[in-house]
């Protein structure tokens, strides 16, 4: 919840900031009087003053949850709580005497942390002392060095001066015993008891990320430094991507020369569209990721049942692709051409084609995304190199850095190759919008 919250007042703050600025420096003209947004292409266009400010708050927002060293330290949530603590607990004897004990403990962030001196005391109840790692709980057996143990009937009844009291008589709606333990605050913690009445003491976690979970992004910078240089289970960074990115371009390759074709077909012949169409509407809403188990079975899991399966995700994408473009092109630019003495090879040259190209260059674009998150799964489940297997591996070790590395290099390739998809269709079919 904190972190939404944290989010929408960045990007509210944001937006009226920026408002503000623009309303103040923005050139009066007629172009700046246009309102209409609604049904008009050119009307809202991408505002990458607030794209920057998005990619800067996201990470802004890791490094304040991580305790990042690229911020400053007062920008930072509150991290868990290290040092020293103690509180005091009542033991009473079976005989109804009570003795009280300190209990020191300590919160290391190293694993190599010495537990703090505690001073034996006197009486029956001694005092006792127990090291407890950072965003971790420690258990403390409060008894081991007491006169009388809990086996003897011996049970604490106060900690810090507040009595603590077990309900073993509450009943769930099934009538079912639920044991009720009692929890105690200390300073910078929490005390609670286990099954077996042992002490178990939770120090403040605060509101940042465990490095386990979430590591801070120089942490992942420096493991990606580390891997492009040394690489990663036997293969180079550069050969892990290359992997993936062959995978995704010849399957990508050979779905557009089988899909495109077969949309024409479909788009010109009614027979074609009979024909194919209940197939290609049928394979349309199978995730390609279904299809691992099947093409495992027929293929193996070497590559050619990976392009095999990214065959079969861009296939049926470009051929619905192609289809709509063939149906999409207007009728009259048809009855124009057969007016100036075109035959139908030359309309399919010169008027279908060029035509359904921008619908065909838009299925590429989804196609070539689908491919690239699908090959990523596909190295998931059976792969010696790849992106995937990357992060597959490094997930089985608990190495989260690496984890992040390879979804922010995933993200990064995916945006690129749609950036270059992009590039090709205005370069290819500038024709596009312009009627």
């Amino acid at each position: 919840m904190i972190p939404f919250l944290l989010y929408a007042g960045i990007f509210i703050g944001a937006f009226y900031i920026v408002r503000f600025i623009h309303h103040r420096t923005a050139i009066q003209d007629y172009t700046s009087l246009k309102t209409v947004t609604f049904g008009d292409e050119s009307a809202v266009r991408s505002n990458r003053t607030a794209s920057i400010i998005s990619i800067v708050t996201i990470f802004f927002m890791w490094g304040t949850f991580t305790g990042s060293v690229l911020l400053p330290s007062f920008l930072h949530m509150p991290g868990p709580y290290v040092g020293d603590g103690q509180f005091e607990i009542t033991v009473q004897a079976p005989d109804g005497t009570t003795d009280d004990a300190t209990v020191f403990w300590r919160v290391s962030d190293t694993e190599d942390g010495v537990a703090p001196d505690a001073p034996e005391g006197d009486g029956a109840a001694l005092n006792d002392s127990v090291l407890i790692r950072k965003y971790r709980s420690g258990q403390l057996r409060w008894d081991k060095n007491d006169a009388t143990s809990r086996k003897d009937g011996a049970l604490i009844v106060a900690i810090n001066g507040q009595p603590v009291k077990f309900d073993h008589n509450r009943r769930d709606a099934n009538d079912n015993i639920i044991d009720t333990k009692p929890e105690v605050q200390v300073e910078n913690g929490t005390v609670t008891f286990t099954d077996k009445g042992a002490l178990s003491i939770s120090p403040s976690k605060g509101m940042q990320m465990e490095p386990i979970w979430l590591p801070p992004p120089e942490a992942v910078w420096y493991r990606f430094i580390e891997i492009a240089s040394d690489g990663y289970q036997g293969s180079t960074l550069l050969e892990h991507l290359g992997y993936s990115l062959f995978r995704v371009i010849v399957g990508f390759f050979f779905g557009a020369l089988v899909g495109i074709p077969l949309g024409y077909a479909m788009g010109l012949s009614d027979w074609f569209r009979g024909w194919f169409d209940p197939i290609v509407e049928f394979m349309r809403p199978v995730p390609p990721l279904a299809l691992i188990p099947l093409v495992i079975i027929w293929a193996g899991i070497g590559e050619v049942g990976k392009i095999i399966l990214l065959f079969l995700a861009a296939l049926w994408i470009m051929a619905i692709a192609a289809r709509s473009g063939v149906s999409g092109v207007s009728i009259s630019k048809v009855h124009a051409a057969y007016s100036l003495g075109a035959n139908k090879p030359q309309i399919m040259r010169h008027v279908i084609i060029p035509n359904s190209l921008p619908e065909i260059f838009t299925g590429a674009r989804v196609a070539m995304g689908v491919c690239w998150g699908t090959v990523v799964a596909a190295e998931l489940v059976a792969a010696s190199q790849g992106t995937g297997m990357m992060i597959m591996v490094a997930s089985k070790f608990q190495l989260t850095d690496i984890v992040i590395m390879g979804i922010i290099l995933i993200g990064i390739i995916g945006f690129g190759i749609d950036m270059l998809m992009r590039w090709a269709e205005r370069v290819l079919v500038p024709w596009k919008g312009k009627g």
